[in-house]
């Protein structure tokens, strides 16, 4: 890795759905999800990074895993992952040693990033090269950026009441929670898919019992989605209630957010959530 000179803040790109692009203030880069090509709200492609340190992958799904191929390839960045996505990477010709296969509980440094691995509720399975079929466990994430600033990113889950657990043990200051259907994203399939795996108010719940500082909706490519909307009425209805609850931002596929070290979020490019339904 070359390092650059220190910074006042961690930044945080969207990139849409649930991919994000994090820089730390000693100069890592780390994606999160990478789902970049086939994206239609992603305003980079894998050939637009040239340098990464780590890429986090929660599970198996198209929308997650996304190009985490092609950057290992391209950059050679460490990779954490299950051992289904692992097997599917190394399958692909990426050296095993440059994988690092974690699951619930495990605690890892690598590319100097601390990582806790925790339980989410989702599935994680996908069609080998071969044609064979492999399922493993989905994951979540906090990664430790700074002192003060503990990501949460679970890429997809649903509500479940040990949330209050990981709060409390891990303390994540800010937190992705997927509550929308991501417009533009193929889910094939009969009928309709009314929620995506957490509706807004249980996006809000969660973000409660996780005790999130700042929270930040994901799984749209369109930041008008209906469901973020209503996740944002929520927020609203939850504070003017007297409860607490973190500060709500959306960002638009391509926004920056700027932490400081005592995990103060600035907003660059990125708007609060009252602000975009006022």
């Amino acid at each position: 890795m070359t390092k650059m000179s220190r910074t006042p803040f961690t930044r945080i790109r969207f990139l849409g759905v649930a991919a994000y692009e994090v820089v730390t203030r000693d100069g890592r880069r780390v994606l999160l999800d990478p789902f970049l090509r086939g994206n239609p709200a992603s305003p980079l492609t894998a050939e637009d990074f040239d340098q990464v340190d780590l890429i986090i992958v929660t599970h198996a799904a198209s929308d997650h895993l996304g190009d985490t191929e092609i950057l290992a390839r391209r950059t050679g960045a460490s990779v954490i992952c299950g051992g289904e996505v692992k097997a599917f990477l190394t399958a692909q010709g990426i050296p095993s040693e440059q994988i690092r296969v974690t699951a619930w509980g495990m605690r890892l440094s690598v590319a100097g990033v601390e990582v806790q691995t925790i339980e989410c509720r989702h599935c994680s399975h996908m069609t080998m090269p071969d044609g064979t079929f492999v399922s493993g466990i989905p994951l979540a994430y906090i990664v430790m950026l700074d002192d003060n600033v503990r990501l949460y990113h679970p890429g997809d889950t649903s509500l479940f009441s040990d949330m209050k657990l990981q709060g409390q043990l891990y303390r994540p200051t800010i937190g992705s929670i997927g509550i929308a259907n991501p417009d533009g994203v193929s889910s094939p399939g009969p009928g309709e898919k009314l929620t995506s795996d957490m509706s807004p108010a249980e996006g809000v719940l969660a973000s409660q019992w996780l005790g999130l500082r700042t929270v930040l909706p994901c799984h749209y490519t369109d930041p008008g989605n209906h469901q973020v909307e209503e996740f944002a009425k929520r927020i609203d209805q939850a504070r003017s209630r007297g409860e607490a609850v973190p500060e709500a931002i959306v960002m638009r596929p391509g926004d920056w957010l700027e932490i400081d070290h005592r995990g103060a979020a600035r907003i660059s490019g990125a708007h609060r959530l009252r602000d975009l339904t006022s």
